[in-house]
């Protein structure tokens, strides 16, 4: 096999990979370097109408790709809405994705009941949306024996095909739903090690038993 067919063949199994991927961000990014590849494949070939196919296929995943991102600096991407644990948008959601969330956050796996003994003023429940998409839950509950209203994470949940989006930087700013309950301080527990990467990405800080993150006035 010489470069020419290596090139053609990197494209073509990087084009298959790339419609895999149910990140959006990802797979316009893998796509675009698909399509350029295959873009000098067929040029180098002289195969004119799949140049001309893979070209228009680059600007396409570029502007997708530029728009997404976009979206992600502005914090535009999401809305949220305030719900009830036991509300049934809320059921529907855990019903749909309810392992994937008790993977990471196990107190999904009985909502209603880890938070029966916590009054509603104590707590936060917020479905997250993209348009006219539910694509994530947060829950917590105050921690009135910490100071600067202080709120403990206990779900904080996107489901994949959003998390390009980096839905953390709506969620804690001052658009977010903790900002709208007047929260200055959000902590994680120990019980959420499984997703640490994510909350050093969602500007938590290591802090004593678990991670902390300050809000913005």
């Amino acid at each position: 096999m010489n470069l020419v067919d290596a090139l053609g063949w990197a494209g073509s199994a990087l084009l298959v990979y790339s419609v895999l991927q149910s990140r959006m961000l990802r797979l316009r990014v893998l796509n675009l370097a698909a399509s350029l590849a295959l873009v000098a494949f067929n040029a180098i070939i002289g195969v004119w109408p799949m140049v001309a196919m893979n070209a228009a296929l680059c600007l396409i995943n570029g502007w997708f790709a530029v728009s997404l991102v976009r979206q992600r600096n502005r914090g535009s991407a999401f809305d949220w809405v305030g719900a009830g644990p036991d509300d049934p948008f809320v059921r529907r959601f855990l019903t749909q994705h309810g392992d994937d969330v008790a993977e990471f956050f196990p107190v999904a796996r009985d909502l209603p009941a880890a938070l029966a003994t916590v009054s509603a003023a104590d707590t936060l429940c917020a479905l997250v949306l993209h348009g006219d998409v539910t694509v994530g839950l947060v829950v917590a509950t105050a921690d009135d024996s910490a100071p600067g209203g202080t709120w403990r994470l206990l779900i904080d949940y996107v489901i994949p095909g959003y998390r390009d989006y980096t839905a953390g930087s709506f969620i804690y700013s001052p658009a977010g739903p903790f900002a709208a309950r007047g929260a200055g301080r959000v902590v994680a527990g120990p019980e959420l090690a499984p997703v640490r990467t994510y909350l050093g990405h969602a500007g938590f800080d290591p802090a004593e038993r678990g991670w902390a993150r300050a809000l913005q006035a």
